[in-house]
């Protein structure tokens, strides 16, 4: 089994292509929980399988969390599907649509390495939704991006960066599991550093802890602060710990379309899976 190993700002994925239906999709959960495995597998934030698409795109993306559940879309993994496409002939004039669970995403190429993907319009807006942890009460954003949409929790809290790794961890996890939201939600903690610009760290369910940086996270988190008036949503930079990537967004009357994300992509490695484990 060929493999890619690609990074977009410290989210790590591995890619195989599956548009011969060789592998059975039944296979995809065991497949990403093994794969993406660190020290015992190659390792990765996720797994996305290449299949042929089925409703007008150029091809369409299954992905699955490193714990082997379903991921309805990726920001910075479509980022790295839609560099691979554009290099592998799948795209037309540096552009490529992908079919993903949430919805069809087009992705587009700035530079060899850089790479803008228009992320799924939010289906659900709550810019006040209060979630609790540890007795202290949070005011939180909550987004949905596609439909069935991306759960994304953003937390606005200046303070953040003084909180011991650990116990920030903890407090995350305790508020992607709150009961208000009805399939869990990836969180992201936020705030707001300069004009224009946001630093932000995210929790993601599925990898159950912090990654290096998370593209509907971005996405969900710009949108939120620009319908709170906390940005101006065009370029808003946002600096994540694997790197910084950039969102612009169209908002108006309360509501949100057209986010754009945009950043560096990676290709790390390419190679076959000779793991005897599996």
């Amino acid at each position: 089994m060929r493999f890619t190993k690609m990074q977009g700002a410290g989210n790590d994925f591995i890619l195989i292509e599956n548009l011969d239906g060789a592998v059975d999709p039944a296979e995809y959960p065991r497949l990403a929980a093994r794969l993406c495995a660190r020290r015992l597998s190659i390792g990765a934030d996720g797994l996305m399988i290449l299949e042929p698409p089925r409703e007008g795109g150029e091809l369409r993306m299954a992905f699955y969390n490193s714990d082997g559940s379903v991921g309805e879309m990726c920001g910075n993994g479509a980022r790295c599907i839609s560099r691979y496409a554009v290099e592998h002939g799948f795209g037309r004039g540096g552009e490529v649509r992908i079919e993903t669970t949430a919805g069809l995403v087009t992705g587009r190429r700035v530079s060899k390495r850089l790479y803008t993907v228009r992320l799924n319009d939010p289906s659900v807006i709550d810019l006040h939704r209060q979630v609790e942890a540890d007795g202290i009460k949070y005011d939180c954003s909550y987004l949905e991006l596609g439909d069935p949409g991306i759960p994304h929790c953003v937390v606005l809290w200046d303070g953040w960066r003084n909180v011991p790794e650990d116990e920030l961890r903890e407090i995350m996890r305790k508020i992607r599991w709150d009961g208000s939201f009805p399939r869990g939600a990836n969180v992201t903690v936020c705030r707001v550093d300069g004009e224009n610009s946001v630093d932000a760290r995210t929790f993601e369910r599925g990898v159950e802890d912090f990654t290096l940086a998370c593209g509907t996270g971005c996405g969900s988190t710009v949108t939120a602060l620009a319908l709170r008036g906390l940005v101006s949503g065009v370029n808003t930079r946002i600096a994540m710990p694997g790197g910084t990537l950039f969102v612009t967004v169209d908002t108006d009357g309360g509501t949100a379309r057209n986010i754009m994300l945009t950043g560096p992509t990676n290709v790390v490695a390419e190679g076959e899976v000779l793991d005897e484990d599996m």
